[in-house]
């Protein structure tokens, strides 16, 4: 036997016994460690002798380990046993497909494909947990989100049309779903997690879903209620800080391969915002609970389609002001574009610089451009809705936030 077949072998059966380590743990009358150990081993066994025997046997392996665990199971179903093992018998099926998989496919993926079943296994109760706790509007979330991702994308055409032949309609799109994705990913971990959440968490949340409209919340909240103003202004911080966590995520799933040239700056900025909240927290007198209240579900389709509708529109008239107005104008167009929202200019800097129509310093220069200016109309949103002792400690966070900003754009090298 080969080295490469013996470490398939040793593989095949440690990831055999994880699993079955944890169905034994669970107390699992169907099958245990060592069933899983062997089940696996004979997925293994069987791919290695398809050069050998044909890819038939593969199948028939499958067809014995299946029919074999279906037998038992109605077995012990006839018994009257309560939990006969409906997850046991599937998790012996894919361990067995698992152990294949390791020699036709790699070992990578096998060890990440058992990874997955140990981690679904052991999940059990917060999983159930979650399913109880979520409701039509988070089906509905997910749903949508379903719709716009595996159904609308996968039929739009990858090719550009329009005047600059900027539109691509499967790019778009793309954006769509990225962004819808973000949100509703955050929206699930605010349910999951429980309606009173920390201040820490608060923020974190509110950077993820939407600053501006937790920035609208809070400040509403301390016109209300001033002595929330400490609290609201450490949410409102921290959810701008994490926003640039989020831009810097959004570049490296929508142009990875820019990221290294952009990054820098962009790590010192949130860098800094990351200080200024350090140091807002340090300076608050206690810790605060709030419950952070969504007024919307971030994955409406409609607000979804506007996300779209926004990029393409950014996308036009970043084209349209590098034609016409030189580097200089693209700036403008950042501003614009980043008083209410960083997403759309994010993605479409990013993919600007990613085909080559704009220099690396300028488009990582118009992403900190639309930051500074999500903050300043932030700031001017706490001033028309907020009480006083909020701006005060927003005014004195974002003032440094921009200097600092405007530090970057000048004196950066490049």
């Amino acid at each position: 036997m080969n080295s490469e077949a013996f470490l398939q072998l040793l593989v095949s059966a440690g990831l055999g016994l994880l699993v079955g380590l944890q169905r034994e743990w669970t107390a699992s009358s169907l099958a245990g460690i060592r069933t899983f150990a062997l089940i696996t081993l004979l997925g293994t066994v069987s791919a290695q002798l398809v050069g050998e025997l044909g890819g038939w046997i593969v199948t028939a392996g499958f067809v014995v380990v299946g029919g074999t665990m279906i037998v038992t199971w109605y077995e012990q179903a006839r018994e009257r046993d309560p939990d006969p093992g409906h997850t046991t018998l599937a998790a012996a099926l894919v361990m067995y497909l698992d152990g294949a998989a390791l020699v036709l496919l790699n070992l990578a993926v096998g060890v990440a494909l058992a990874g997955c079943v140990a981690v679904l296994l052991q999940w059990k109760k917060p999983l159930h947990s979650f399913v109880e706790r979520i409701g039509e509007v988070e089906i509905r979330a997910i749903m949508q989100l379903t719709l716009i991702a595996l159904v609308a994308l996968p039929a739009l055409p990858n090719k550009t049309y329009g005047p600059y032949d900027v539109f691509n309609p499967f790019q778009i799109w793309l954006m769509v779903v990225l962004i819808g994705g973000i949100s509703v990913a955050g929206y699930l971990a605010y349910k999951l997690l429980g309606a009173r959440a920390g201040t820490l968490l608060a923020g974190f949340l509110g950077g993820v879903i939407s600053s501006t409209a937790t920035t609208v919340s809070y400040a509403h909240r301390s016109r209300r209620t001033p002595t929330s103003a400490e609290r609201g202004a450490l949410v409102i911080v921290l959810a701008s800080t994490v926003v640039f966590a989020r831009v810097i995520f959004e570049l490296a799933v929508v142009a990875p391969g820019v990221l290294g040239s952009v990054l820098p700056p962009l790590l010192i900025a949130m860098a800094g915002m990351t200080l200024l909240s350090a140091t807002l927290y340090r300076f608050t007198t206690r810790t605060f609970e709030a419950a952070f209240e969504i007024d919307e579900d971030p994955s409406n389709l409609r607000v979804a389609i506007a996300f779209g509708a926004l990029y393409a529109v950014v996308l036009f008239a970043v084209a349209v002001a590098r034609e016409h107005f030189g580097d200089q104008g693209l700036f403008v167009v950042a501003a614009l574009s980043g008083l209410t929202d960083m997403d759309a200019i994010t993605l479409s800097t990013a993919k600007l610089i990613e085909s080559g129509r704009i220099e690396i310093s300028v488009g990582w220069r118009m992403i900190l451009v639309g930051a500074m200016s999500n903050l300043i109309f932030k700031a001017g949103t706490v001033a028309v809705l907020g009480h006083r002792r909020l701006l005060g400690r927003v005014a004195i966070v974002f003032g440094t936030a921009l200097a600092g900003g405007i530090a970057l754009i000048l004196f950066w090298p490049g």
